[in-house]
């Protein structure tokens, strides 16, 4: 991981993920473990190997919680187990997400009600269920992943493009409600991060370079590249940022 600020307030608070343990999520669980933070994460998959792996790295271990995050009493239920075992959540990063291709016409509403489910809903019950923790404990941050795709007119997963600019209208809402309480709501939009699942499922040559021509830096963003504005986010730096989205895409929408 690339060196990172320092943010002294971010040792000790209690930080849940969802999707934690790979992608994007596994360079932030990484970037709060190195801050010092107590943080837990959720994903369907085993994260054993990977906890082991960071509390090697950072000499700080990461709680995983089993947790499909399309089933609401599931992710409530591991949300109050993170809050039981590290103290209550002060910062949320909503970050899993399925951009699943599919072909409009074709959709039918069982596909469309799982991509709402992970991709909306599922942020919407998580910013729920922690903030009361918040308000008890005088403020919070909550960030929300959403993409640029939204704002680039693009084709072939409409349902997850939908989501994605339905996550910053429930940003901007939260932001308005809770800001009283001194919690924070804010969103981050990626443009193509290469993780893992990315590589194999999606880049072609060809793509990648048509992709980096369009962006002002053409440089591929790689997971680490979000971090550092994650931790800032969470951070008493940007105490006074709220209701914002913040767009870390090499500039790839002003072309």
């Amino acid at each position: 991981m690339a060196a990172l600020p320092s943010f002294p307030d971010l040792k000790g608070q209690s930080v849940f993920i969802t999707g934690g343990g790979a992608g994007i999520g596994a360079a932030l669980t990484e970037g709060f473990l190195r801050q010092g933070a107590k943080v837990a994460f959720c994903q369907r998959s085993d994260g054993s190997a990977f906890c082991d792996a960071m509390e090697q790295a950072t000499g700080n271990r990461p709680l995983f919680l089993p947790c499909d995050i399309a089933v609401t009493d599931q992710l409530q239920l591991t949300l109050s187990t993170a809050a039981k075992i590290n103290g209550p959540i002060t910062v949320l990063v909503n970050n899993a997400a399925n951009d699943r291709r599919h072909d409009t016409l074709t959709t039918d509403e069982a596909l469309w009600d799982w991509s709402m489910a992970v991709n909306l809903r599922s942020y919407f019950f998580a910013c729920q269920s922690v903030i009361p923790g918040m308000k008890a404990a005088g403020g919070g941050s909550i960030i929300n992943f959403s993409s640029i795709s939204f704002m680039m007119a693009d084709a072939g997963y409409a349902s997850y493009i939908t989501a994605n600019a339905g996550i910053v209208g429930l940003t901007r809402t939260l932001a308005r409600e809770f800001g009283p309480d001194r919690i924070r709501v804010n969103a981050v939009a990626p443009g193509w991060v290469l993780t893992e699942k990315q590589k194999e499922l999606w880049v072609t040559p060809e793509g990648l370079a048509n992709h980096l021509s369009r962006q002002c830096i053409p440089d591929p963003i790689q997971p680490d590249d979000v971090t550092g504005a994650v931790l800032f986010l969470a951070s008493a730096s940007s105490r006074m940022m709220t209701s914002q989205t913040l767009i870390l895409d090499g500039g790839y929408i002003s072309s």
